[in-house]
C-alpha cells in the first residue's frame, strides 16, 4: 500500500455538491493498494500514519504524531496513488489494485487508524471527490509498505 500524507490545518471532500468527510488539524491521508496487497500492508501504514511525527512538539520540533492529541485524519482513497510516470507521459495505473481488492483494504486501513484510537473521517471510494486542503507547513509524506522509497 501506498499513501501520501499531508499535514493539514483542515480538510474536507465533497462528492456531488455533499461533503462527506472533513476534519479541522490532523492528516489529510490519500491511500491505494497494490494487486497483492495483503494484512500486512495495512498494518504497515496505519501504523506508520498513526505514529508519523510530523506535528511540532512545545519547541517548534517535529516530535509528535497525530495520536498525541494533534488532530483527526481524513482517508481518502486515490488510487493514482500508485501511478508510474517513469515512462512516457501519461501516468500508468498497471500497479493500482482493482476496486474489489483494493476498497476491503481501504476500509481495513480506516478501521487500524480507529483502533489506535484516531478520529477517522473518510471520502466516498471510486466516487469522483473533490478535497479541499489548508496543508500546515507544508508537509508532505510519502510512504510505501514495500519501503520502495
Amino acid at each position: 500500500m501506498r499513501a501520501v500524507v499531508q499535514r493539514v490545518a483542515s480538510a474536507s471532500v465533497t462528492v456531488a455538491d455533499e461533503t462527506v468527510g472533513a476534519i479541522g488539524p490532523g492528516l489529510l491521508v490519500y491511500a491505494a493498494a497494490a494487486p497483492d496487497d495483503g494484512d500486512a500492508d495495512v498494518g504497515y501504514l496505519a501504523d506508520k500514519v498513526a505514529n508519523l511525527r510530523i506535528f511540532p512538539d512545545e519547541h517548534g520540533k517535529q516530535n509528535r504524531s497525530v495520536l498525541d492529541g494533534s488532530g483527526a485524519v481524513l482517508l481518502v482513497s486515490a488510487f493514482t496513488a500508485h501511478a508510474d510516470a517513469r515512462k512516457g507521459r501519461r501516468p500508468s495505473f498497471d500497479s493500482s489494485a482493482s476496486g474489489d481488492v483494493a476498497a476491503p483494504l481501504i476500509e481495513t486501513l480506516v478501521q487500524r487508524l480507529r483502533a489506535h484510537g484516531l478520529a477517522v473521517e473518510t471520502g466516498r471510494f471510486a466516487a469522483a471527490m473533490r478535497v479541499a486542503s489548508v496543508n500546515d507547513g507544508p508537509i508532505c509524506v510519502l510512504l510505501d509498505s514495500r519501503k520502495l522509497f
